[in-house]
């Protein structure tokens, strides 16, 4: 018998691991903190490769009307592609190399998450609190994802520092959203088990 493994919870523990880490990254590299960002790197391999194990196995085996909510489309397919730009670079920076496309890519997944902040709205995927909550993790991802192309700008330069501390702050306040939904959901699967 196949048995349905809801795993929403850790999976936005998860996200809110990889987006801290991301604007970490950011506040260090702004301060000129070379040590710390090495500190990040193996950080980052790990849940680059968690979040992308768990957001392929929700894009690839939830059943796509879970809950009445296409969340594989929603949250699992975004993941996936945040898991494997987070293991990427990462890699990238152990290896010396520059950043390359990776930024650019980040854009075409922060246009994916609006696109879904969008489609909550417009097709009344979550309500109330709910709705609060999923509209704050997926603007400021989304937003922080948009802004990705700073990385191009040397953050010892004149006022791109502050740009870099303009998206930890970003980045931030998405991992809090993260961190709200993934605990409330984390209570709810225990007095409730899918």
């Amino acid at each position: 018998m196949l048995v349905f493994v809801d795993p929403l919870a850790v999976m936005l523990i998860g996200l809110a691991m990889g987006t801290m880490i991301g604007a970490f990254y950011f506040f260090f590299d702004a301060r000129g903190d070379d040590d710390q960002i090495k500190a990040l790197l193996i950080p980052a391999l790990f849940v680059g490769s968690f979040d992308f194990l768990s957001g392929f196995y929700m894009s690839f085996f939830w059943p796509m009307t879970a809950y009445g909510i296409p969340y594989n489309m929603l949250f699992g397919d975004p993941l996936t592609l945040f898991g494997i730009l987070l293991v990427a670079a990462a890699f990238t920076k152990m290896k010396g190399f520059k950043f390359g496309l990776l930024p650019l890519m980040s854009v075409v997944l922060g246009i994916y998450v609006l696109v879904g902040a969008y489609s909550i709205v417009q097709l009344k995927l979550e309500t109330g609190n709910d709705l609060i909550t999923a509209m704050g993790l997926y603007l400021f991802d989304g937003i922080g994802a948009l802004l990705a192309p700073i990385l191009y700008l040397n953050p010892k330069n004149g006022n791109n520092k502050y740009l870099y501390y303009t998206e930890w702050i970003i980045l931030g306040i998405g991992t809090v959203f993260a961190l709200i939904i993934g605990y409330a959901a984390l209570n709810g699967h225990l007095a409730s088990p899918p």
